[in-house]
């Protein structure tokens, strides 16, 4: 018979073991591979936000390493954080010395209070001096004691708060693998390039907005009237030729053993802030939209939906709060979903077209791997190599980057980007894994198999034909799309 699990314990609970609240404890879901989960057996209450567990520790015992981590990340407000979580944790503990010292105190004036024969010299000086109290005298200081402690609670509270919210906010550390600075490093390169240099060739080069207007896929005017700024239209062979990236991507995914998955396009902010999904603005502003909340749910306490910037979120969410077998790892899924992304502030930086879109597909891969570097390193490498099989097919001209520390956001130890030719111009969540008896956290990796806009307008661009005015597909999408090339005949006025 297997042993009863120990209860999920909370941070502030593990920080606080002598004061530990069992209100917080609550026992894990673990994973169930076959879920069976209904409209109506599923919880009619919306989920708590999993607490996030950090290892603190880590950070007070080096913070050099994650204060020299943040410049590297460009985290430059966040590098003074591991000396103050070290400064609060010093005033956190000279909290629990004198909350310590108060409750001594406290026990005795309540033995003393209870049963004055109780009290002995073996306790102490302050025994002899209680004894010479009155009933009056003893409950008076009682009181004071509690208030006393009840204060030091408040400013214990407070320092907990302030240090996870310190420690929180401070990145992942870096890959060893990864180029330190802002030079990317390049790894290798997908497919020969079309042209040795495209300036010198009698090729004529569109970019894909001219092509899509000309042809009738893309419609950009009709999209800001009913919509504005960053949002476009697919038309026809346009639309279609979407589907067929799409399923493309995913029956590569799903050869390779990645089970599909179609996940909610939103999620609750604290889903979103977990997997630290917060792209970084020149201007500071918000890459998330967030849905208006009345004023009844605030009150209820219901947690903000966001609508998901990527399918990892969403992904991810589905193994919070989770405890997951060590062999049942690694757990691979690839997903299709919308994409929304508020891009706020970048007007004019590479906007064009389809490169900077506030709504979009996107093909993803996230799986959960054992925490270990070897583990995780296979599957980084199995979806960088899904990758280049997808493009290699797709005829595409790419090079694959290892990217620098100071473009990996919050979240990434490790990020390899892959850039595509265009002739004109990827803890928090509670997921836990059970090896070896003991409980621990398994590590994630995750990667775009195809960002649909960005790959469709590299082919329209790649495959165009000036003389024909048609633009010829890939080999492997001939057969959904039923026809080997995008011409005018289908034009819509």
């Amino acid at each position: 018979m297997r042993p009863p699990r120990a209860p999920f314990v909370c941070m502030r609970c593990r920080i606080r073991p002598s004061q530990t609240r069992f209100f917080h404890a609550s026992v894990p879901r673990r994973n169930n591979p076959n879920p069976t989960t209904t409209a109506e057996t599923a919880p009619s209450r919306p989920t708590t936000a999993p607490r996030p567990i950090i290892d603190i520790k880590h950070i007070r015992q080096n913070p050099t390493l994650h204060e020299q981590n943040c410049i590297e990340r460009n985290y430059k407000g966040q590098s003074a954080y591991p000396a103050q979580i070290n400064i609060l944790h010093q005033q956190w503990q000279e909290q629990q010395r004198d909350a310590r010292s108060l409750r001594e105190r406290s026990n005795l004036l309540r033995k003393q209070i209870a049963n004055a024969a109780s009290v002995t010299d073996d306790e102490g000086p302050a025994a002899a001096r209680l004894r010479s109290m009155s009933k009056e005298e003893l409950l008076a200081e009682a009181k004071q004691l509690k208030e006393k402690l009840s204060t030091i609670e408040q400013t214990e509270d407070r320092l907990t708060s302030e240090i996870e919210e310190k420690a929180l906010a401070i990145p992942n550390l870096t890959s060893d693998s990864t180029p330190r600075g802002d030079e990317a490093l390049v790894l290798s390169y997908i497919n020969d390039h079309p042209e040795p240099v495209p300036s010198e060739s009698d090729r004529v080069w569109r970019s894909h907005v001219h092509i899509g207007s000309e042809l009738g896929l893309l419609d950009f005017a009709g999209a800001a009237t009913a919509s504005g700024w960053g949002w476009y239209y697919l038309l026809d062979d346009g639309a279609r030729l979407e589907q067929a990236l799409i399923q493309f991507a995913l029956a590569v995914a799903t050869r390779h053993g990645w089970r599909q998955v179609t996940p909610p396009s939103m999620v609750y902010g604290h889903i979103a802030a977990a997997c630290g999904f917060q792209p970084r603005d020149q201007h500071g502003e918000t890459q998330i939209y967030s849905l208006a909340q009345s004023a009844a749910d605030r009150d209820r306490g219901r947690p903000e939906l966001v609508l998901a910037g990527t399918a990892e979120i969403p992904l991810a969410g589905m193994k919070a709060d989770t405890l997951l077998e060590e062999s049942e790892l690694p757990l691979k899924r690839v997903g299709i979903s919308r994409c929304y992304r508020a891009e706020a502030g970048a007007r004019g930086v590479d906007t064009k077209g389809l490169y900077r879109v506030h709504e979009f597909n996107k093909v993803e891969m996230f799986a959960w791997a054992e925490p270990n570097l070897s583990s995780t390193t296979e599957l980084f490498d199995e979806i960088v190599d899904i990758q280049t099989e997808i493009l290699e097919m797709l005829g595409l001209h790419c090079r694959i980057l290892e990217m620098p520390s100071t473009d990996l956001g919050a979240s990434a130890a490790r990020k390899c980007d892959i850039e595509a030719f265009f002739p004109r111009a990827t803890r928090r969540l509670a997921t836990r894994v059970k090896s070896d008896g003991k409980m621990t956290f398994p590590w994630t990796v995750n990667g775009t198999a195809l960002a649909v806009p960005r790959v469709l307008a590299a082919i329209l661009e790649n495959g165009w034909d000036e003389s024909e005015m048609h633009v010829k597909l890939p080999e492997c999408l001939w057969e959904l799309m039923g026809t080997e090339a995008i011409g005018m005949k289908h034009r819509i006025k």
